[in-house]
């Protein structure tokens, strides 16, 4: 963003949100973070003495929950709103009725509160889970339609619907589909492929995998950020009602190819291949990011192989101490 701004961020003390939260505050601009700190709050304390940083505890299903956190500060130019329950085993531990609140009716609220407040821009997090199975094996596009595979890909979708009946409201809905997500932030996560792949190898040396021919769409979450920094500064009109596949084709990777990067790092690891359909978020697919490239300009600066290294260091130097810790993944958390 070239002019100083005041964004609110919810789940902002989560994977994306803390470092998002660093970026901005980085660049100079405003932040105030809400979050519920479902997960702990460890990944906020370094921004705490930062003069442009502000921390709200509250769960955003709370009918005033930004009004409340906005009270008495300067206008919010922006909302970046992460909060949610991520992940098909995260819905499937909380249920339908929890999965639901917290994904579409709270996106509701806190899109009313915003436009209420006079917010210029929403940025919405959703998921390329939505697209479920490639029927024909061609990349899926931002207009190929939805097959969700799992109770989180149905409330994204739904959250999506709502926002994009909102385009002409005052406030502008961006919606953002993540390919998954990998890499090192203030809070980590261990329940995604490229980084639990990583862990299984160095503390177990060997990887089991279900599913080896599916492919899948990979993102460091590094780019991420850069990505949504690139939505916060386009001009409104260009990114209002838009929805963006944010990735890279780079990305588009197999298990097989993985599995071959960690290996290349971790050359001991004994790797078992098991036949076996499960329930769940069931994804074989390879996604395109021309429109996101071509309208924001977004590029991705990091490949996976640049993630392994950064995970496999992480455990090896110590940085994190104890990457089995419920905190690092999200259902686990939410059951304990």
């Amino acid at each position: 963003m070239n002019e100083t701004r005041h964004v609110l961020i919810t789940g902002g003390a989560g994977y994306i949100g803390s470092l998002l939260a660093s970026e901005l505050l980085r660049l100079g601009h405003r932040v105030t973070v809400l979050d519920a700190l479902l997960f702990g709050g460890e990944s906020l304390v370094p921004f705490l003495s930062h003069p442009n940083f502000r921390f709200v505890k509250a769960d955003v299903t709370g009918p005033r929950a930004l009004r409340d956190a906005l009270r008495g500060q300067p206008a919010a130019d922006a909302v970046v709103h992460l909060a949610a329950i991520v992940g098909f085993p995260a819905c499937q531990a909380l249920g339908r009725q929890a999965a639901w609140r917290y994904n579409v009716e709270a996106t509701q609220r806190v899109f009313e509160q915003a436009a209420g407040l006079g917010v210029e821009r929403f940025v919405f997090s959703s998921t390329y889970s939505n697209y479920g199975l490639s029927p024909d094996g061609a990349p899926v596009t931002e207009e190929s339609p939805l097959n969700p595979q799992s109770l989180y890909a149905e409330t994204k979708i739904a959250a999506e619907e709502y926002l994009l009946s909102q385009q002409d409201a005052s406030c502008a809905p961006l919606i953002f589909r993540f390919a998954t997500l990998y890499g090192i932030s203030p809070r980590t996560r261990f329940d995604l492929i490229v980084n639990q792949f990583v862990l299984e190898a160095y503390t177990k040396r060997a990887l089991i995998i279900y599913q080896r021919g599916y492919s899948r769409s990979f993102v460091h979450v590094r780019d991420v950020v850069h990505g949504i920094m690139l939505g916060l500064d386009a001009p409104v009109e260009t990114v209002r009602g838009q929805v963006y596949n944010l990735g890279t084709n780079a990305g588009n990777l197999s298990k097989d190819e993985i599995v071959g990067l960690v290996l290349k790092r971790l050359p001991e690891t004994v790797v078992t291949y098991k036949d076996l359909t499960f329930g769940g978020d069931m994804r074989d697919i390879t996604v395109s990011f021309e429109k996101v490239r071509e309208a924001l300009g977004f590029e991705a600066s990091l490949s996976v192989d640049d993630g392994v290294r950064e995970v496999l260091y992480a455990l090896q130097s110590g940085l994190i101490r104890n990457p089995q810790d419920g905190r690092y993944r999200n259902a686990r958390f939410i059951v304990q």
